[in-house]
C-alpha cells in the first residue's frame, strides 16, 4: 500500500504550519508579557516529540484492492489526522499521547470513490470520520473509538466546477481550502467572502458540515446564509437539493445536513452564493469609559438596520492583550464595505450612534485607499494582526504550561447582563479552584444580531505541566454548565463535536433528538458515519 505524504509543511501536532510557528523574537516578547502577568509561573518550554518515535500501531484494517491506492498508512499522516486543533488536542500531542489514531487515511479522487469507501465501511462496520482541514476545536474529527476506524480526507475534491456570473453562484467541491477557493474566484471578480479564523487551513466542506461563522458580523454571519444547494453522499444514496434563491417547500434538506458534522452524510459539492469583490471599505475604532455603554452602543448599531460587515466589541482585557489599547470600558471595531457604492454615510450614522452612548471615536480609516502601510497603525489593524497569530501564540503558551483556550456562545440582549456576569463568574471560580487563581477571562463579540450578541470568551491561566488537559476540562465543564443554565447556546459557530455533546443534548428539544436519531438510522443504518457527534 503506497504511503501518501501529508500536506507540505502542515504541523502534525499544532496549528497551521511548522514554518509559521513563533520565532525566537516573537516568542521572547510573548513569554515576557506572560512573566509580567503571571509572576512565578514555570515557563519551561516543552517542545513537541519526534512523531517517528511515538510507536504508532500498525493498521488493523485492510482495504479492498480497488481502494488501496486511496489509502495512506503513513504514521505521521495518521497522527496528523488523529485529532483537531483545540488546546487539549495540542497538549496531548505535546505529551506524545497517541490514543485513537485512525488506522488509515483515505483520499477519494471522485465522488464515486466516496460511495465506494462508504460501501466498504458499511459492509465491515468500520467507523469513518469525514475530514476537511482538521481545524476542529470540539473533537469533531477525532476517531475516539477503541475499534478500527478510518479518516476520509476530501482534499482531492478541490475544484470550482462551474461559475454562474448571472446568478452570482458557483458549484464547488467540498475539499477546496479557503485560499485556493478565493484564488479561483478572483478572475471572475467574485468572492465567497467567508473568512473564519481558520480560513487558511479549512475547507468549504468543513465550513458547511460545522455551520461555520465567517467574515460578516451581521446578516450573512454563517455559511448557511451563503449556501444555495448541497450534494451529499450517505450509505443510503446520493442526494442533491435544487438550486433556488429561497423555498417554502417543507423542511429544508440543506438545513438537515448543514451542521451535521459528517454524521448523516458526506458533503461532496455545493452551489454557493457569491458576491462582487468589495471596492469601498470604511472602518472606525471607538473607545468607551464603561462596558455598559459599549454594549448599549453595539446593540444600537445592530438594531439600526445598518448591517456593518464588522462589529466587534472587545472588553478592556481583550483590547489590552490583543489590540494593544488601554480602555476602561471597551473597544468597538466597526466596518462597512460594498462593491456597489461608497459607505461613508453608513459609518457616519454608526459613529453618531456610538457618540449618543458616550463613545469616543479613536480612529477612522478608508481602507480602499492608500498602501497597506498607510492603512496600518490603528487598534483595529493591531487586533487583526493579533487575531491571525492567536492560534500560534496559543501553541507556544501550551508548550509552557499555560491554559489558553476559548469558548463561544450567543444569547439575547435582554439576557446578556446577567448571562455575562454568570459565565464570567463561573470561569473565574474555576480558575481560582483549578489554577490557584492565576488567570484572566476576556470577552469579545464576534457577531451581533438585532436580538442578541455572540460573546466569545477567552481563558488565559497558569497550569501545571502534565495536568493542563485535566485543568482545562474542569474549567470547560464549569463554564459550559453556566452557559447552558443561563440560556445560551453551547456553540455559536464552533460546532458540537464530541466535546459539546453533553450540553447540546440539554439544549435541543427531545422530540427533535428523536427525529435526528431516526434520520441517522435511515441515512446510515450501520452507524459508521462519525459516531458520537450530534447523535
Amino acid at each position: 500500500m503506497p504511503a501518501m505524504p501529508t500536506m507540505p509543511a502542515r504541523s502534525w501536532w499544532g496549528w497551521g504550519t511548522d514554518a509559521a510557528q513563533l520565532g525566537p523574537e516573537e516568542t521572547a516578547a510573548l513569554v515576557g508579557r506572560v512573566a509580567a502577568l503571571l509572576p512565578g509561573h514555570d515557563l519551561t518550554d516543552h517542545p513537541p516529540p519526534d512523531p517517528l518515535t511515538l510507536g504508532v500501531p500498525k493498521p488493523r484494517v485492510t482495504p479492498p484492492p480497488a481502494l488501496a491506492d486511496l489509502c495512506s498508512a503513513d504514521p505521521v499522516d495518521r497522527l496528523g489526522h488523529a485529532r483537531g486543533k483545540a488546546f487539549r488536542d495540542v497538549v496531548r500531542n505535546l505529551h506524545g499521547d497517541i490514543a485513537h489514531v485512525p488506522d488509515l487515511v483515505l483520499r477519494p479522487r471522485t465522488e464515486q470513490d466516496v460511495v465506494d469507501v462508504l460501501d466498504w465501511c458499511t459492509a465491515t462496520g468500520t467507523p469513518v470520520v469525514p475530514y476537511g482541514g482538521g481545524s476542529s476545536v470540539v473533537g469533531g474529527v477525532e476517531p475516539r473509538f477503541d475499534t478500527p476506524a478510518v479518516t476520509l480526507d476530501l482534499e482531492r475534491l478541490d475544484q470550482v466546477i462551474d461559475v454562474d456570473p448571472v446568478s452570482r453562484a458557483a458549484r464547488i467541491q467540498a475539499g477546496v481550502y479557503g485560499p485556493a477557493l478565493e484564488a479561483r474566484l478572483r478572475p471572475h471578480g467574485l468572492t465567497l467572502r467567508h473568512f473564519p479564523q481558520s480560513f487558511e487551513f479549512s475547507t468549504l466542506g468543513g465550513w458547511l458540515a460545522t455551520r461555520a461563522g465567517g467574515h460578516f458580523a451581521t446578516l450573512a454571519t454563517h455559511i448557511d446564509d451563503l449556501t444555495e444547494s448541497l450534494r451529499v453522499v450517505s450509505p443510503a444514496g446520493v442526494g442533491e437539493s435544487r438550486r433556488l434563491p429561497g423555498s417554502g417547500a417543507g423542511p429544508s434538506a440543506d438545513r438537515m445536513f448543514l451542521g451535521s458534522e459528517g454524521s448523516l452524510g458526506v458533503i461532496t459539492e455545493a452551489w454557493m452564493r457569491l458576491q462582487d469583490r468589495p471596492v469601498w471599505q470604511q472602518t472606525g475604532t471607538v473607545g468607551f469609559d464603561t462596558y455598559d455603554d459599549a454594549v448599549a452602543a453595539t446593540r444600537a448599531i445592530a438594531q439600526a438596520g445598518l448591517h456593518p460587515s464588522n462589529c466587534r466589541l472587545l472588553d478592556p482585557a481583550e483590547a489590552l492583550m490583543n489590540a494593544a489599547t488601554t480602555t476602561s470600558g471597551g473597544l468597538l471595531l466597526i466596518g462597512f464595505e460594498s462593491a456597489d457604492h461608497p459607505v461613508d454615510a453608513w459609518l457616519d450614522r454608526a459613529l453618531e450612534l456610538v457618540r449618543d452612548h458616550r463613545g469616543t471615536v479613536l480612529a477612522r480609516r478608508d481602507r480602499s485607499k492608500g498602501t497597506p502601510e498607510e492603512r496600518a497603525g490603528d487598534a483595529a489593524q493591531a487586533w487583526r494582526s493579533a487575531f491571525l497569530r492567536m492560534p500560534y501564540q496559543r501553541d507556544a503558551l501550551a508548550r509552557r504550561s499555560l491554559i489558553v483556550e476559548t469558548f463561544e456562545t450567543a444569547c439575547t440582549w435582554d439576557a446578556f447582563p446577567a448571562f455575562h456576569a454568570e459565565v464570567t463568574a463561573a470561569a473565574q471560580r474555576a480558575i481560582a479552584e483549578v489554577c490557584a487563581g492565576q488567570g484572566l477571562v476576556t470577552c469579545r463579540f464576534t457577531h451581533v444580531y438585532a436580538d442578541g450578541p455572540a460573546p466569545y470568551y477567552g481563558i488565559f491561566a497558569a497550569g501545571r505541566w502534565g495536568s493542563t488537559v485535566a485543568q482545562w476540562d474542569e474549567i470547560k465543564a464549569a463554564v459550559s454548565a453556566a452557559i447552558s443554565a443561563s440560556g445560551g447556546t453551547i456553540t455559536h459557530h464552533h460546532a458540537v463535536g464530541r466535546d459539546h455533546r453533553p450540553w447540546y443534548d440539554e439544549q435541543r428539544p427531545e422530540p427533535f433528538h428523536q427525529a435526528l436519531r431516526a434520520a441517522k438510522s435511515a441515512l446510515d443504518p450501520a452507524g459508521i458515519l462519525n459516531p458520537g457527534v450530534i447523535v
